[in-house]
């Protein structure tokens, strides 16, 4: 009997030491952000702050730097990393370029992967009857998106921002996001020369 109760004894002990500890665990990989936060503002509409606004953004691939405008006056330049493949228009999925010309911030996005996101209107109509003569795809899901979850506390932004990195986006620290995420309307006109 005295076994018995210490095998039970043993055994409940060690499903609640899984329990606890599973319990414990963020139920998202390493690799991923935790968007409860930004899923709720983008629902609850806190993702803008009503004191002022970006109302153009200007991205110089050249300079790697990011240009935010406000009723035509520049309020913050910000550097940027570009695609791995940065110099010249983007042509079809996987070149690693980034697009050039005139598009708008058309949504918010959560990221999983890069913390928040600024989707890019790429590709314009014009971007998919050129892809479609040449008999490639386009590509799309262009953004400006923050860092991936490695380099969530910005330990690592001297390197990234050292580097073309994406596979076509415009990639900025996460702190510069923040920012961004609550000054950028969606509908924001954005520059990418």
């Amino acid at each position: 009997m005295f076994r018995t109760n210490k095998n039970f004894i043993l055994l409940f002990t060690l499903f609640l030491e899984i329990f606890f500890l599973n319990a414990c665990q963020p139920d998202t990989p390493k690799e991923r952000y935790n968007l409860q936060e930004c899923k709720e503002e983008l629902l609850e509409a806190n993702d803008y702050a009503q004191d002022g606004g970006i109302d153009r953004i200007v991205v110089i691939k050249k300079e790697r730097k990011m240009y935010l405008y406000k009723e035509g006056k520049v309020q913050q330049i910000i550097p940027v990393s570009l695609g791995k493949n940065p110099i010249g228009q983007k042509q079809q999925k996987g070149d690693n370029r980034t697009p050039e010309g005139e598009f708008f911030i058309h949504r918010k996005l959560c990221s999983p992967k890069y913390y928040r996101s600024l989707c890019i209107s790429y590709p314009r109509p014009s971007d998919i009857q050129k892809a479609k003569e040449r008999g490639v795809n386009p590509g799309g899901d262009i953004t400006i998106h923050a860092q991936p979850k490695w380099n969530a506390d910005g330990h690592g932004d001297s390197y990234t921002l050292s580097q073309n990195w994406t596979q076509g986006c415009v990639a900025v620290t996460n702190a510069a996001m923040k920012e961004l995420w609550y000054a950028v309307r969606e509908g924001v006109p954005i520059t990418i020369q």
